[in-house]
């Protein structure tokens, strides 16, 4: 008779970038706390048409080291544009989810994007604000989870009952994430250096600049089911301010990642998106 053991965890292993395919450049931008693995099925499905750069965020799980305790979002894009230069992307095709979406747009402000797919973008309230205080408070709950999670065996951390807990915040359907983007989702948070001090430095991010008069074509993209940023606060700037010409389209049926449950749709939105700029036509 055969005991009754689990197949040993084997934690993820971080990613600098994932960079796959050829065509027509494509930068994916993960969220505060995660990291590349979060793109992986969707830079697998734009492969063939695109060539998909998704690099780590400076402070998080993968990414490049920092000095300080100073973190924002110009900071950020300011590392993204070097790693551009490096690969001599003087404009690209971006798609963005929630921190991401962010400085998505903070990019495409500086000339950089063809096009952009903001996806729950995060920074959709003013400085300061109620807004920007109760996401700052929820993402600050987190600090003693993520901090008692580190000290804990891997076969707990990494746990059914954990990966739920992550698939119930993340998104409406978790039975549709997959085993390995949970554990990765996990692994992300725990190794996120820049938690802290993006956290503690939030209050004096300024806030995003008037979307209104921004040339590049953006596709806003808000997950009905988000629990992170819900869109009836959280979207609205976002919604009023984007010019006339914007796609804007309720994603049904996901939460805030939804890359994690629905990589297929994600996938074709954006991949509409690129297209559309190609032919000049609008997709809808």
């Amino acid at each position: 008779m055969t005991s009754g053991t689990t197949k040993p965890i084997a934690p993820p292993a971080p990613i600098r970038a994932l960079h796959t395919g050829s065509g027509e450049p494509l930068l994916l931008l993960h969220g505060f706390m995660m990291s590349p693995h979060c793109w992986e099925q969707v830079a697998q499905r734009m492969s063939s048409h695109c060539e998909v750069f998704a690099p780590a965020f400076a402070g998080h799980w993968g990414g490049p080291d920092f000095d300080g305790w100073y973190l924002d979002v110009s900071a950020l894009a300011d590392r993204v544009e070097d790693q551009l230069d490096e690969m001599g992307w003087r404009t690209c095709h971006i798609a963005g989810n929630s921190l991401g979406g962010w400085v998505g747009f903070e990019l495409a402000r500086r000339g950089r994007a063809r096009t952009l797919t903001a996806i729950a973008p995060a920074g959709g309230w003013q400085t300061p604000s109620a807004l920007q205080l109760r996401v700052g408070l929820k993402f600050a709950s987190l600090v003693p989870i993520v901090e008692i999670g580190k000290h804990l065996p891997d076969a707990i951390a990494y746990s059914a009952v954990i990966r739920q807990a992550v698939a119930l915040l993340l998104t409406k359907n978790p039975s549709a994430a997959s085993r390995a983007s949970l554990e990765a989702v996990i692994s992300s948070a725990m190794h996120c250096k820049a938690m802290l001090p993006m956290l503690v430095s939030g209050l004096r991010f300024p806030a995003l600049e008037n979307l209104s008069t921004l040339r590049t074509p953006v596709r806003l993209l808000m997950c009905e089911n988000d629990r992170i940023i819900p869109n009836r606060a959280y979207a609205r700037r976002f919604l009023e301010e984007l010019p006339e010409s914007a796609d804007r389209i309720l994603v049904h049926d996901v939460g805030h990642v939804p890359m994690l449950e629905a990589p297929d749709r994600i996938a074709t939105l954006i991949a509409e998106h690129v297209y559309a700029s190609r032919t000049r036509l609008r997709a809808v």
